[in-house]
Order: C-alpha cells, then structure tokens, then sequence
C-alpha cells in the first residue's frame, strides 16, 4: 500500500494510541522512579527508546516474536506480570522492583517497557497496521513520543500545578488502575494460552 496521507485516519490513530499508551496516567509512576533513583529518568531517552521499540514491533513484531517462539498472548502475560508489580509499590507503599542496573537503566524498565511500549501498545499498533495506511500511523506515532518527551520533560512542573496530595491520590489511583490492566491483561492472555493448549 503506498503512502497516502489522510488527516481523519491519523488523528483517529493518534487517540487510539495516546489512550493506549497513556503517559498522562503513568505520571505517578514516572515520579515514584524519579524518586526512587534520584532523578535519572532521562525524558530524551525515555522518547527515542519508545519510538524504536514502536517501529521495531511496528515493521518487525511478529517476526521478532516468531523468533523467540513466542507468541502475543505469552508476552502480554509477561508485561501484565511486571505491571502488576509496579501496581503493588503504588497501592501498597512497598518496594519490590529493585533498581539494581546501571545509571538510567529505570528509564527503559520498567518506563519504556512494560509501561509506554507494552503488550497493549504492540497490539494495538498491528491492528491499526491492518487498517490504517502506514504514513498515518507514523505520523500518529511521532506525535505521541512528542507528548511522551514533554510529560517526563515537565512531570515536575505538572505535579506542582497537582500539589503533593493530589498526587498522592493520583499515584493510589494510577496503581489501581494498573493492577486492574495487569489483572485483565494476564486473565484474558491466560486464557487464550490455555485454550492453544488444548488444540
């Protein structure tokens, strides 16, 4: 299919994908990382790292997976596990994910994958290429990493205009919400894994 521009198929493609991805209710998580690895979240790295980990499972996932012998549903119930994880710390107040890597390591896990980049966004990002023409989804998803860039970038300034206990609430129900995703991710993948099983 050749490129062809179309103004309705990429603002349709980018809510789809800024709903799927959405960074604005990651900014909880985005604050407890900074806090827990003393600000070396790099908003820059946080941007180019999603969007080649977006173009790579947009022209390479199924290879990618095939080559590992994994299927979809097996990596959905993997990045539902480290969700559910991250969810707990938030809800909870307990420390399980432990920053152990190097210097901005956090930037790429668990932010870019599962959080930004995971099994909902792969998904969703091979049906819209069963649908949409390629240049609009290219478009749709460089206006993202550039909402992407500006939440990290400014997240300090979007939690002064919230105030601590605003984020507070926020963070409780961020982590909430993403045990409920991790929760269904896991279930509705399971259950398709279990299912094959007894093809």
């Amino acid at each position: 299919m050749p490129f062809q521009f179309n103004f309705q198929e990429t603002i349709s493609a980018f809510v789809i994908l800024f709903a799927v991805i959405d960074i604005v209710g990651s900014i909880p998580v985005i604050l407890t990382l900074k806090e827990k690895t003393h600000d070396c979240i790099h908003a820059g790295k946080a941007a180019l790292y999603s969007l080649i980990t977006f173009l790579l499972f947009l022209f390479m996932g199924n290879i990618i997976l095939a080559l590992f012998n994994v299927d979809i549903s097996s990596f959905a119930v993997a990045g539902a596990l480290v969700v559910f994880v991250v969810g707990v710390e938030m809800t909870f107040g307990v420390e399980i994910f432990k920053f152990d890597g190097p210097d901005g390591s956090a930037t790429l896990v668990p932010l870019v994958f599962p959080l930004i980049a995971g099994a909902a966004s792969f998904t969703t990002l091979l049906s819209l290429r069963a649908e949409y023409n390629l240049l609009n989804i290219l478009i749709a998803l460089f206006f993202n990493i550039v909402v992407i860039y500006l939440v990290i970038r400014y997240v300090h300034v979007i939690e002064r205009i919230f105030g601590k206990v605003g984020i507070y609430i926020l963070r409780k129900f961020s982590g909430i919400v993403l045990l409920a995703i991790a929760v269904k991710l896991f279930t509705s993948n399971l259950a398709i894994l279990l299912d094959s099983l007894h093809k």
